[in-house]
């Protein structure tokens, strides 16, 4: 059970993950073709079993007052999906706009530690449907503890993730959520193992792989059309420097010790004279800045291409420049390289360096780039070959929501599962942790374990302010 949020600070043994400068310097299995897969339903027990073990139990032939339009199966009358949104920021409004956009959801439920966004988000999907039926919470077990939501649609800060999805699948509902999966990688891991355990859908915000050019990149990578691969090149944007912060008083409406949550406590401030619902991945305590931030976008594509979905690397080395003071603590610039089990390498940069996006380099030379609005090779005549039947074919998606909610239904795995954003994220947390310690990290990609390294293996999981705890 998630611990229940405490009303005053308590940062007692906490250790901050932006204290970087503790550590002492010291001297791949290809992935399915990408065909769908079905959901491994272990435990589903959930909402909908609870409701009829209770009815049973109790030996009432009645269902309660509020019961989900999915307990009565995918033909029933009501073929609505009752949905609720955790998080209405930039990225939360921007995917409730979508699902607002397909017919079979029902958005049903909003909450954030915002009262102004959460009144806003609210008056939008009532305009939407012309009534008032959307309510509006602060807390998400309340907006949980409904019972009648199928679906939810999370985007709140990194080091909400791992909490707010595993909480989500343990009610019973299918997720959204956005990028990148966790902020650390045993939270990752928990995030998956709920997934598995409670045969949740699951979808990451990696929407890349529901466009058109990132598809076509990676088919063409993936059924060696420039030869085997030997490197690739991951671009993604320069950091933050140190920045402006305006110490003071939450603004009206915003719970700011909650909006922490299991962050480590620090007074409220404006973080770039705003609010704090943008800049904050330019803190260590709830982000990973640019690297993370991204490497759910183009690390993911870069593995997609090489059939690395599931897999992860082997030794990770680099270096990164930090902000030597000042409120914002993430890298400005980072420059690392993965080196994987068939000897490919995956070097991840900042834009200073890689242009952005994902290059595949083959082993002769020729290569393929592809980045947002842009597909290019080295002989452009790569880009007009076809594919053929008999060769591998990754799964196509039109439409990043559109995927979520056709797999809620057919009950199989999406495009980007979180088995896929838990690997994908990893390249950049491992990379954080050997620009933190300043030491080659050797990683055990199957048990998932730091090799001889006990300082950069504390590192893995992130410490929670009590009262909040992760359990799956």
């Amino acid at each position: 059970m998630i611990g229940k949020n405490g009303n005053a600070p308590d940062n007692r043994g906490v250790f901050h993950f932006s204290q970087r400068k503790i550590f002492s310097q010291k001297t791949g299995m290809p992935a399915n073709n990408g065909a769908t897969q079905p959901m491994k339903n272990k435990i589903q027990i959930s909402r909908r079993g609870f409701l009829k073990t209770a009815a049973a139990t109790a030996g009432i032939a009645a269902f309660p007052t509020i019961v989900p339009a999915s307990v009565f199966g995918p033909n029933a009358p009501s073929k609505k999906l009752n949905m609720g949104a955790i998080g209405l920021g930039g990225m939360g409004n921007g995917n409730l706009g979508a699902f607002l956009n397909i017919d079979n959801v029902r958005v049903v439920a909003i909450c954030d530690v915002d009262q102004k966004h959460a009144e806003g988000a609210r008056d939008r999907v009532n305009k939407q449907y012309k009534d008032t039926g959307c309510k509006t919470y602060k807390d998400f077990r309340e907006m949980l503890g409904r019972g009648d939501i199928d679906l939810c649609s999370i985007a709140v800060p990194d080091h909400w993730h791992a909490l707010l999805y595993v909480a989500s699948m343990k009610a019973g509902c299918d997720v959204y959520g956005e990028k990148p999966l966790a902020r650390s990688i045993k939270e990752g891991r928990a995030i998956v193992n709920a997934q598995q355990r409670y045969g949740r859908v699951w979808q990451t915000g990696s929407w890349q792989r529901s466009t058109a050019n990132f598809y076509q990149a990676c088919m063409l990578v993936r059924n060696g059309r420039i030869g085997k691969v030997a490197r690739v090149e991951v671009g993604l944007p320069t950091g933050r420097g140190a920045g402006l912060f305006t110490p003071g008083e939450p603004p009206a409406g915003l719970d700011w010790n909650f909006w922490l949550g299991p962050a480590p406590w620090r007074p409220f401030a404006k973080f770039d004279n705003r609010a704090p619902h943008w800049s904050w991945r330019w803190i260590l305590d709830f982000s990973g800045g640019q690297l993370t931030d991204w490497c759910g976008h183009h690390v993911d594509i870069a593995h997609w291409g090489l059939g690395y979905d599931r897999t992860g690397p082997v030794a990770i080395e680099g270096k990164g420049e930090y902000p030597p003071d000042g409120y914002y603590d993430v890298p400005v610039k980072y420059d690392f390289t993965c080196t994987y089990a068939a000897g490919v390498k995956i070097n991840v940069t900042d834009a200073s360096k890689n242009k952005m996006g994902t290059k595949w380099i083959g082993e002769d030379g020729r290569w393929i780039y592809v980045t947002r609005g842009g597909l290019e090779a080295s002989d452009p005549k790569i880009l007009k070959e076809e594919i053929g039947a008999e060769e591998i074919q990754l799964i196509k998606s039109p439409e990043h929501h559109r995927n979520f909610i056709e797999c809620v239904k057919t009950r199989r795995e999406t495009i980007t599962p979180s088995e896929i954003a838990y690997r994908s994220i990893s390249v950049g947390l491992l990379g954080e942790i050997a620009m933190l310690t300043g030491r080659k990290i050797k990683w055990d990609s199957d048990k998932e374990e730091i090799l001889d390294d006990p300082a950069a293996s504390a590192l893995l999981m992130r410490p929670y302010r009590e009262p909040w705890k992760l359990e799956v």
